[in-house]
């Protein structure tokens, strides 16, 4: 049966990065080789959390995994890199401070062969020591954001500021490049944005950014299409009228022809979401009647005349 890296660390599928992290740490802990000399089956379990955290902890490994599964690396992106070791292509060990696993005192005496400490060990575990591997490039970690954003940005596209803190407590404003017709939950990955390398020897990670959109007062989305109602007053549905309409370019002139119901959709072609490169969708109009909250006299007697020429709508309601 194939790993399931997700029960391998004891962790949700939905679990944040910081929840990865830290199921790994607890895990490599408790069965690391030079901890349980008289279990052997620990380094087997030792070389399977390492294995899961360098998928789940790349953010590019993880969504292929959660798409195809523990083979994902037969599309390409395996779990492993260079000597098919976990850790290796940016992944992994990249950027994790092993002192935060087991303290200080990594340096000397601290266990491990030849008191080289657990961070030779774990380097070794990763492709090995010495200049060889100080010299791999490794790249930097991913940084993800969420940013919400208006109706009409998505729609029309613009730009938003954002600010992140990097893990060294620096806090940085961005400018973000919002697509026209972006949706709700859509990612946009800025390449270079995220955490410096942290051997210096590799490129800069992402940052990732998952949009929400907020909601309109009065406008919903349905692909390109927008939906809007418009009110009007019950002459004007009963006579006709044209009413003005606002879209996403501008005010434009909607005709109601006499004798309109509520509820009835008009189409305004065009006036919907344009997306690049692609024709832009449509816009309808719902129309709501809107009737006064109070009558005066004279009114009463108009309405008592219309009814008297309305056939009764509800003659052909049945069971």
């Amino acid at each position: 049966m194939a790993e399931d890296y997700y029960k391998t660390l004891g962790i949700a599928r939905n679990a944040s990065q910081t929840e990865v992290e830290k199921a790994y740490r607890d895990l490599a802990r408790k069965y690391h080789p030079d901890l349980n000399q008289d279990d052997k089956t620990a380094k087997q379990k030792f070389q399977e959390v390492q294995t899961a955290f360098d998928v789940l902890s790349n953010s590019e490994k993880r969504e292929m995994y959660d798409r195809y599964g523990a083979n994902f690396d037969s599309m390409g992106g395996g779990p492993g890199g260079a000597g098919g070791f976990p850790g290796g292509g940016g992944g992994g060990f990249g950027g994790f401070d092993f002192s935060e696993i087991f303290g200080g005192g990594m340096g000397g005496g601290g266990g491990g062969a030849g008191g080289a400490g657990f961070e030779h060990i774990f380097r070794q575990a990763a492709g090995g020591g010495g200049p060889r591997a100080q010299s791999r490039p490794m790249k930097g970690a991913n940084i993800a954001h969420e940013l919400k954003i208006p109706f009409t940005t998505a729609v029309k596209g613009g730009e938003a500021q954002i600010t992140i803190r990097r893990s060294d407590g620096r806090t940085e404003t961005l400018s973000v490049k919002i697509p026209a017709a972006i949706t709700d939950n859509k990612k946009i990955r800025l390449r270079g944005q995220g955490e410096a390398s942290p051997n210096g020897s590799g490129e800069p990670g992402d940052l990732l950014i998952t949009v929400r959109v907020s909601p309109h007062p009065c406008f919903t989305r349905s692909g390109s299409n927008l939906e809007v109602r418009v009110p009007l007053t019950v002459a004007e549905a009963a006579r006709g009228a044209k009413v003005d309409v606002p879209t996403p370019a501008g005010t434009v002139t909607l005709s109601v022809p006499a004798g309109t119901n509520s509820g009835t959709k008009l189409r305004i072609k065009g006036q919907g979401v344009e997306a690049k490169g692609k024709p832009a969708g449509d816009l309808l109009a719902e129309i709501q009647i809107v009737v006064p909250d109070s009558l005066d006299a004279e009114t009463e007697e108009l309405l008592e005349k219309l009814s008297s020429q309305t056939p009764d709508p509800r003659q052909n309601l049945k069971w």
